[in-house]
């Protein structure tokens, strides 16, 4: 008779290959490709009336696999669920255990979870086996039963408003607002002047020394025009430069913790320009398991959906082995350094780190693809650096007077590069060639002669627009969201078309403001920063234990619906009829109408579907081009950011991402535009010229 064997499913084929490698004979290896049940997709699924009752249904295409599994299940001796060890790999395991038909079998059903695909993780979470989590679970159940009531009873209010194919949710909505609200600081944003004045002191052997301007008597002065910073230039002109001060000291630069999720996908974004989808894409492909040439197939990191900072013992003691034998002593500490976790962090999994320390990247390269190589070079050396001793410098502060106004400069010596030996921030890179700052041998009371000096005008700048990296930062920072959500919320809302992508950084679009704008006029209350980071910590309670699940429901469900109510009512007041236009349809005759689309307005025939003509909407600016006078029309990118161009394109290469007013700055000759939404401003379009006046003072 044959001996019954132990059946693990997992989610991918990757992970099972991987496992493969680890387990014996007795074990047979099965891939559940991800959810087998969920919501249906043609009706909500959440029944309000019976107390918000999810209705699960067979993914489709599913049934097949399903059979298959249900099969191994019944010849199997014990069955071990060994999806993902977050709320989304629990909740794929319950659903396992009622799409198998397990339920009246769990004495024979365990659920195991490993931090890493290695032997001893894995051969360890056996001996651990334990019950599903239903913690766990529940805070998956939830949290997907808000997304699916938000999105399925605010995305047709955005269909009757806008179009049809958009939609709306919790977490994806707070991006979006802060992208626009971004949008309208910048355009809101008045540059103020300031004056720099940088000097160079004769020092012996034609060489300089280089110093800033300060302040007066010890106190700091921000040099607002150019008569202020004259006022400077003549008290100091015909007099000496004394040194009154020399502060000598130590810097110590500690190393950063190992990576989270969204720390990785931050410093993935600015050292490669990763999408967040991207770097996760290839961080799971790490984790499930990568084929080493005479290794075979392995998992090349630990679990990559986590908020921790913190490293096990034994990950501990191989970075100390790995550093002491590789860089000495002096470049380890003696005790584990500990990081503190931002925000409220679940601390469920570690940090993002490799498997096996002295598998380092260089070793493994050929067997790993160019973007591969990246990411695990980058864990590799973050978490290795989080062990190693601080970077010390040496460091010299010199202030110098002349008339009474102060004088700084200053310059550092690396001493001991400890952790910077093996990792380097983005910003550390980018200065990799630099020398230390050496000053001179200088001693109190030693006077100068100037050399030059350069007054130069700056104006201050806008903030700046969000890229992936600060608006993962800043949702993480807010509370918004979890590892798991980063990603593929900034991938709803790019795909939605509510913002685009240029030049690394977000703009939003002229669908994503009219959405934002509807949520915002009628679902401000609920889907807003605080609300979000609120329930963001309800679920992690439900998680804990602390709270039942559908009470968070039962709590925003009546006003959420209320909100519903009041919105199709203003809807209904403020709906917008296509807009007739006097360009007539060249097919049929009949007076063009506008619509909206995928990329914003476009023009069609009123009489689709008999006629199907459709053209670009080119909105008139009602001012004169600047370079050849022609009209000016208010048009799109291809990926729907607005701007102003020349109705003579392409013969007339006029373009401005502000409105022109059709007149001419008087301080340099450039063409005005209009800037602000609250409080218009005229200002030149030479940013380096800085002539503004607000427009209740024209």
């Amino acid at each position: 008779m044959a001996v019954k064997k132990n059946l693990v499913i997992v989610e991918s084929p990757a992970k099972a290959k991987t496992l493969k490698k680890f387990l014996g004979s007795n074990y047979k290896i099965e891939a559940s490709m991800g959810h087998v049940r969920d919501l249906p997709k043609s009706e909500m699924g959440i029944n309000i009336e019976q107390d918000f009752e999810p209705k699960y249904i067979t993914i489709r295409g599913k049934g097949e696999l399903l059979a298959k599994l249900r099969k191994e299940v019944k010849t199997a001796n014990k069955i071990y669920l060994a999806t993902d060890p977050d709320r989304e790999g629990e909740a794929i395991s319950w659903h396992l255990l009622y799409a198998l038909r397990l339920e009246d079998k769990k004495d024979n059903v365990y659920r195991i979870t490993f931090n890493e695909i290695t032997k001893a993780a894995v051969q360890k979470s056996i001996k651990e086996a334990r019950e599903i989590d239903m913690n766990l679970v529940d805070a998956q159940q939830a949290r997907r039963a808000l997304d699916r009531i938000v999105g399925y009873e605010m995305s047709p209010l955005l269909w009757k408003k806008v179009k049809k194919g958009l939609s709306a949710g919790r977490v994806q909505s707070v991006a979006l607002r802060l992208i626009c609200d971004r949008d309208e600081e910048i355009e809101n944003f008045i540059p103020e002047e300031y004056w720099t004045i940088d000097i160079d002191l004769k020092l012996e052997k034609n060489k300089v020394l280089k110093t800033k301007f300060y302040g007066k008597d010890d106190k700091k002065i921000e040099l607002k025009s150019r008569e202020e910073t004259d006022v400077v230039l003549n008290a100091i002109k015909n007099n000496k430069f004394e040194i009154v001060s020399i502060k000598e000291g130590t810097r110590i630069k500690n190393p950063l913790p190992p990576f989270t999720t969204s720390t990785l996908q931050q410093e993935a974004s600015k050292l490669f320009g990763y999408a967040s989808s991207k770097t996760m894409l290839i961080a799971q492909q790490l984790y499930e398991g990568v084929s080493i040439k005479k290794e075979g197939t392995v998992g090349l990191v630990s679990y990559i959906r986590t908020d921790s900072v913190r490293i096990s013992d034994e990950a501990f003691l191989e970075a100390k082995a790995f550093v002491t034998e590789n860089y000495g002593e002096e470049y380890f500490t003696n005790e584990k350094k500990e990081y503190k976790s931002k925000g409220r962090s679940q601390d469920a999994h570690e940090a993002i780190r490799p498997t096996n320390t002295f598998r380092t990247p260089d070793s493994i390269k050929d067997s790993l693809t160019t973007e591969q190589y990246k990411i695990y070079k980058l864990i590799w050396e973050r978490f290795l650096a989080s062990q190693m001793s601080s970077a010390i410098y040496t460091t010299k502060t010199i202030k110098i007077k002349n008339n009474g106004y102060d004088f700084r400069t200053s310059g550092f010596v690396l001493e001991f590069e400890g952790y910077l030996k093996v990792y380097k921030k983005n910003e550390e890179k980018k200065k990799e060639n630099e020398k230390d700052i050496l000053l001179p041998n200088l001693e109190i009371n030693q006077e100068f002669e100037c050399k030059q000096i350069n007054e130069q005008q700056h104006f201050t700048q806008p903030p700046a627009r969000y890229t992936e990296a600060t608006l993962i930062k800043t949702l993480e920072e807010i509370g918004v969201g979890r590892p798991s959500t980063y990603a593929p919320t900034i991938s709803t809302i790019t795909a939605r078309n509510y913002v685009t992508k240029e030049q690394k950084v977000f703009y939003t679009t002229e669908l994503g403001e009219v959405v934002n704008d509807i949520i915002k006029n009628n679902f401000g209350k609920i889907i807003n920063v605080d609300f979000t980071a609120n329930m963001e910590n309800k679920l992690d309670e439900i998680e804990e234990g602390k709270i039942e699940w559908k009470n968070i429901l039962r709590e925003f469900y009546p006003d959420f619906e209320e909100m519903i109510k009041q919105a199709y009512e203003k809807i209904e007041h403020i709906e917008i009829e296509d807009e007739k236009t006097d360009i007539i349809c060249e097919k049929c005759g009949q007076n063009m109408v506008v619509k909206y689309g995928k990329y914003g307005k476009f023009l069609a025939c009123p009489s689709f579907p008999s006629c199907s003509n459709t053209k670009p909407f080119f909105e008139d600016a009602n001012v004169a081009c600047p370079k050849c006078k022609a009209k000016v029309f208010i048009k799109k990118t291809k990926n729907g950011r607005k701007f102003y161009g020349c109705e003579n394109n392409p013969e007339c290469d006029f373009m401005s991402w502000n409105k022109p007013t059709g007149n001419i700055c008087p301080k340099c000759g450039e063409f005005l535009i209009e800037k602000g939404t609250k409080n218009k401003i005229i200002c030149c379009s030479n940013n380096e010229c800085g002539y503004y006046i607000s427009e209740q003072n024209k």
